[in-house]
């Protein structure tokens, strides 16, 4: 069974951050670029979606979240048949206990 990828609230503002970042700090078409790499890279989901590794500072949470690494950023996923849940985007620059997930 086909899996259909929906993003929360909160992946999609942190997907549109970046993308105001890059507009800002280098010009649109890195920005555009950037976050529609970071989009594709969810589509393998539908039908893989175990494909990503588990995310270890997350195990104490109700869903087993699990990532994608795109650039710099995780992309931070949960299965919920009939649906793969985007929950955010990080930023791996960051310090890892930084992960908040609402």
């Amino acid at each position: 069974m086909e899996l259909k990828t929906f993003w929360t609230n909160q992946a999609i503002e942190q997907l549109e951050e970046i993308f105001e970042y890059y507009k800002l700090t280098a010009n649109i078409t890195v920005a555009r670029k950037l976050t529609k790499k970071i989009i594709d890279r969810t589509i393998q989901l539908e039908n893989f979606p175990e494909s990503g590794s588990i995310e270890q500072l997350l195990l104490k949470r109700k869903n087993k979240y699990r990532y994608l690494v795109e650039g710099n950023y995780k992309i931070i996923y949960w299965i919920e048949e009939p649906f793969i849940k985007i929950a955010t985007i990080f930023d791996c620059r960051q310090n890892p206990i930084n992960i908040i997930i609402k």
